[in-house]
């Protein structure tokens, strides 16, 4: 599907507005293993590392 150079604009507006940005670095190879589980898990990598993260803080936020 073809976006106009408007709507885009208008997703990156949004999402500047709406989202904070973190990079993360991780060691060569890791990346192509990121993807295939979250393939597997029919996520997206941004969705499958949130949610990571997220299991991560609430595990630990129920050990205090």
């Amino acid at each position: 599907m073809t976006v106009s150079k408007s709507q885009q604009k208008a997703t990156n507006k949004y999402i500047k507005k709406q989202y904070d940005r973190i990079n993360v670095t991780v060691p060569k190879g890791t990346k192509d293993i990121i993807k295939e589980c979250a393939n597997q898990a029919n996520e997206s990598v941004n969705s499958y590392i949130c949610k990571a993260i997220n299991m991560r803080m609430q595990s630990e936020q129920n050990q205090k």
